[in-house]
């Protein structure tokens, strides 16, 4: 198969680069630090949430859902929903503080609460996971895309021409900019989707009982080719449509068993929402306390739909293309060997099912919101990354420095970052050949050390600033030797075996292993916290949470009517998505 764009198609998709980018500019803040890093600190609730949710179900999110919908089913969708529970939790506990101590980054936070140690060395390791995890994986998709349209491009050409196109509203314009342009790309992403689920029901009878009863006809013929290999390799296999759907795994499950649900999902969950400087930066732009939290619980509303119009099509892929041949795409696996079906290249199948699904006007629309949705996370980490640099490291180093030079400096930095994470592009695929994995498996040994900091850091009093360095660099020297030992095995010739000990470390499944880091981070922290000296007075009384607090806020939100107290939307929102998840279980 080949894929080919009509002219119309292609004109779209110039047409909407051109305009998008010239909107961002339009819309760029950077007369002070304040309006280039946090958009003047004035963004109202619709915004928080529409900017929350396009820079989470960026381009990268939503080939790696369909990819994974594809290869393993509906577990996938757990990542998401969780999503809605720790946003509340964000909402209640730690937004009030962050925005409170009028900070611009969450490392800045770390300084507040503890010292100059974890400041630097959190804002460091953002930066770095920045550029390897979220801005090299927006480039990558990028790069998928545009290579299947136009194969004669060397990839290369591709990323430096996304991350141009990106970088271009983003340097000059800041996160108002970003946040502009992401509102637009959301709406269009979302449609975008829709449409595709439209049509590939469309593909077989367009009931939702008429795929339930394919699926299961495809499935227990042994038409599905990731789940027969499932079967092969002793791992649980669903049997029907119905198993397939559902996201409670057993313990034997590859993906997803059933304990990473208590373990490794919701310090995943909290790491990305409530600590990440790349979501949390749009929190820290709202107008007050409670458009940050009404944004924030907005975009949770937003995350429970992803089920129907961005995974779904993932495994409607398993009903009309698992037979497929690819081919002829000349799209080469890590190994370098060319793929014959999507079982092998999953993170072709959003891109299969746009091409072979879509008809002609749509497609470039659809392709231009998906490259959209690549700007928008790649612009948006850009930003976050750059404010990182700025604030944490060279206001510090230069104290007396101005505004503008700071938005200079910022806009220096954004720039390096473009050649960083374009260069790291080429080796996403050799740490796996599933996008969704690679970004889980990077967070889950990046995220416990930070999650088990923060936590202390909000609920105990005593959680001292050693104790917090102590443990974060703890977190890093285990995550560090636990992927050496992982590269080591992948890296070991066939047939030969690991000694008991490596490979009893190495297939511990990430979840459970991002869970035992954060035990570990924790006691680590506690440990060294009771043999060193406490935090002072103030850190305690402005930085931890307390039930007078609580009381408090309590009177304040007693004047307000029940649909602008965040309490009763908070729980609206657990009553749908209980609803929802019940349904898939």
């Amino acid at each position: 198969m080949n894929f080919n764009l009509s002219t119309l198609d292609i004109s779209i998709m110039i047409l909407y680069a051109v305009l998008i980018i010239a909107y961002g500019i339009y819309h760029g803040k950077r007369n002070s630090s304040e309006e280039y890093f946090l958009a003047g600190r004035g963004m109202t609730w619709p915004i928080v949430g529409i900017a929350l949710f396009s820079a989470n179900i960026s381009s990268s999110t939503l080939i790696g859902l369909a990819g994974d919908a594809y290869k393993t089913n509906m577990h996938v969708y757990n990542y998401e929903w969780f999503a809605v529970v720790v946003l509340i939790f964000f909402a209640i506990f730690f937004l009030p503080f962050y925005l409170k101590s009028g900070v611009y980054t969450m490392p800045e936070f770390l300084e507040k609460r503890y010292d100059r140690r974890s400041r630097y060395y959190f804002s460091f390791t953002t930066i770095i996971g920045n550029i390897l995890v979220d801005t090299a994986a927006g480039l990558y998709v990028g790069s998928i895309v545009l290579k299947l349209l136009f194969p004669e491009l060397p990839s290369w050409q591709i990323i430096i021409l996304l991350a141009m196109a990106a970088a271009a509203y983003t340097i000059p314009g800041g996160l108002n900019s970003v946040i502009q342009t992401e509102v637009i790309q959301a709406v269009l992403l979302v449609i975008g989707s829709c449409l595709l689920t439209y049509y590939a029901f469309q593909e077989f009878g367009g009931g939702w009982s008429d795929m339930m009863l394919a699926l299961t006809e495809k499935i227990q013929s042994g038409g599905v080719p990731s789940i027969e290999a499932a079967k092969e390799a002793g791992h649980y296999a669903p049997s029907n449509a119905r198993e397939a759907f559902s996201m409670i795994r057993p313990a034997n499950d590859e993906f997803m068993p059933w304990y990473g649900l208590l373990t490794g999902v919701p310090l995943l969950g909290f790491y990305f929402w409530a600590n990440n400087q790349f979501m949390v930066q749009r929190v820290l732009g709202a107008r007050d306390l409670n458009h940050g939290r009404w944004g924030a619980l907005f975009a949770g509303l937003l995350k429970l739909p992803v089920i129907f119009i961005m995974i779904v099509p993932g495994v409607l892929a398993l009903l009309v293309f698992s037979d497929l041949d690819i081919s002829g795409l000349n799209y080469m696996t890590a190994d370098g060997t060319a793929c014959q079906d999507l079982s092998e290249c999953v993170n072709l199948t959003y891109p299969v099912l746009l091409m072979k699904l879509l008809p002609s006007g749509v497609l470039g629309l659809v392709v231009a919101g998906l490259l959209a949705a690549m700007m928008s996370s790649v612009s948006a980490t850009f930003n976050s990354a750059s404010t990182l640099i700025t604030m944490d490291f060279v206001k510090n180093l230069s104290p007396n420095i101005s505004s503008k030079q700071l938005v200079r400096a910022g806009q220096i930095s954004t720039l390096a970052l473009v050649v960083l994470a374009a260069a790291w592009v080429p080796f996403i695929e050799k740490v796996s050949d599933s996008l969704w994995q690679y970004l889980q498996l990077v967070i889950s040994y990046t995220a416990p050390p930070a999650v088990a900091t923060f936590l202390l850091g909000l609920f105990w009093k005593r959680a001292s600033a050693t104790g917090s360095i102590a443990s974060l660099l703890f977190g890093f020297v285990v995550a560090i030797f636990m992927l050496i030992l992982k590269i080591y095995v992948n890296g070991l010739p066939e047939g030969s075996e690991p000694a008991a000990w490596i490979e009893s470390l190495t297939s511990i499944h990430f979840l459970s292993m991002a869970f035992i880091l954060w035990l570990l981070c924790m006691l680590v922290h506690v440990v060294v916290s009771l043999q060193t000296p406490p935090p002072t007075q103030e850190q305690v009384d402005s930085l931890t949470w307390n039930n007078q607090l609580f009381k408090e806020e309590t009177k304040e939100l007693a004047d307000l009517p029940w649909f602008k107290n965040y309490r009763y939307l908070a729980v609206i929102l657990l009553i749908i998505t209980i609803i929802l998840v019940g349904y898939f279980t």
